[in-house]
């Protein structure tokens, strides 16, 4: 009897320890979950850090614009955030992601790439920019960067025609030392890659400048003639378009004439007004060629 009653004993006990077992697990169980559901709400509660490495979403929402009476610290702040976008983004391929999705299937007839004398030059001339004629010029860039983007901001969006207005930023270094040769290299990996696209091409002449208020210590007149004379050199040996808006706004001594500019470098209204009827005869031209 006492053989049994100690078996039930321990079956007992045995019995207690399993189930006070299963306990302690499904209590691990639950904080854990609880731990992770925590952690869970706490990321959602953050907001998302920039993406990092190579993802289908790279580009940040745009910027918003300078509000009335912004703070120091906000400009200071907004100004920041401008400066990481172009150390994330060197060639600018998120500037005109958007825009380039927004056009779907609709028939371009044209873009113009380029920089800020493109990029302003809508503004100045929407006339031109329309039936199918797109802007797709950003502000400081130099010729690396114009190639790097020119497939999706140029190819990928099956123009007839390309207009390419390069060279001022390469002479002024904004994108560092650069050579002659390297800047000739850029133009002639653009025409090559709009040409095997069946893209038809304008090359534009540098826009005369005597001198860079960002740069003062330079003097580029001279080296922009010289790089002028190559474009139109180029353009005749591979028959394709080309406008000399450097005979078309120079002074005397290689300088935009003061009274096409405010600073000496970009056109204002009167100096897009000399260019854009030699653009769009260029542009015609081109299309003419291609029917």
């Amino acid at each position: 009897m006492r053989t049994v009653r100690a078996k039930a004993k321990r079956k007992g006990r045995a019995v207690g320890f399993g189930a006070f077992r299963r306990a302690l697990v499904a209590l691990l169980v639950l904080g854990v979950f609880a731990l992770c559901w925590a952690a869970a709400d706490a990321a959602r509660a953050q907001p998302a850090g920039p993406p990092v490495g190579m993802v289908e979403a790279p580009c940040p929402p745009p910027l918003s614009a300078p509000s009335p009476g912004e703070s120091e610290a906000d400009a200071a702040a907004r100004q920041e955030a401008a400066a990481q976008r172009r150390r994330n983004d060197w060639a600018g391929l998120c500037r005109h992601r958007a825009a380039n999705a927004a056009l779907g299937s609709t028939p371009v007839e044209a873009v113009f790439i380029g920089d800020s004398i493109t990029e302003f030059w809508e503004a100045a001339a929407p006339e031109l920019f329309r039936d199918g004629v797109i802007n797709r010029g950003i502000g400081a860039q130099t010729s690396p960067q114009m190639l790097v983007r020119f497939y999706p901001d140029v190819i990928a969006l099956h123009p007839r025609v390309v207009h390419i207005l390069a060279g001022t930023n390469d002479v002024a270094g904004n994108s560092g030392p650069t050579r002659p040769e390297d800047f000739k290299n850029n133009i002639r990996a653009m025409t090559d890659l709009a040409q095997a696209n069946g893209i038809a091409v304008v090359i534009g002449a540098i826009p005369p400048a005597d001198a860079f208020y960002w740069r003062p210590e330079l003097r580029p007149a001279a080296q922009i003639a010289e790089l002028n004379a190559w474009l139109k050199a180029f353009a005749e040996a591979r028959g394709i378009g080309f406008v000399d808006y450097h005979a078309a706004m120079a002074g005397p001594a290689g300088a935009l004439r003061s009274t096409l500019t405010a600073d000496g470098v970009h056109p204002d209204a009167r100096g897009y007004a000399v260019m854009t009827p030699l653009a769009r005869a260029a542009i015609d031209a081109a299309l003419r060629s291609r029917r």
